[in-house]
């Protein structure tokens, strides 16, 4: 797995224990990455994206109610959830080319989660970029 790939599926790890475990993302991120050693690649892109992502929250989950049409965000597995928000933050915060963004969204949502969610997360994406386009 490539170091992007790793930063991405960390930062979601870490959204997602933050979310649950009612805790600061900064802890998250140090639970993490307490368990495994890293480069600190990794370690930088995973902790921008994940503390990013986490400061966004508000912003992030309102596009996510916009685009799953009548999908309350209670509905959706913490997983999927914590996938579009990191996706959507990094459409929206950086430069990376929206086609990695989604593919590798899809991917971890294929890997934590079901099928089905990656079909869901890749709709929401899809909306999220035709609108945007």
């Amino acid at each position: 797995m490539g170091k992007r790939s790793t930063s991405r599926r960390l930062a979601m790890q870490a959204l997602y224990q933050a979310e649950v475990g009612r805790i600061d993302i900064k802890k998250a991120l140090e639970n993490l990455f307490e368990e495994e050693k890293y480069i600190d690649e990794t370690r930088e892109f995973s902790t921008k994206l994940a503390e990013g992502a986490w400061r966004s929250k508000d912003k992030l989950d309102r596009l996510i109610v916009k685009y799953s049409k009548d999908w309350k965000l209670d509905r959706m597995g913490g997983v999927d959830r914590n996938i579009l928000r990191l996706a959507l933050y990094e459409l929206t915060e950086s430069k990376t080319p929206a086609e990695i963004v989604i593919n590798e969204a899809i991917e971890v949502a294929k890997k934590y989660s079901t099928l089905e969610a990656a079909k869901f997360i890749n709709g929401i994406l899809g909306a999220y970029m035709k609108q945007e386009e």
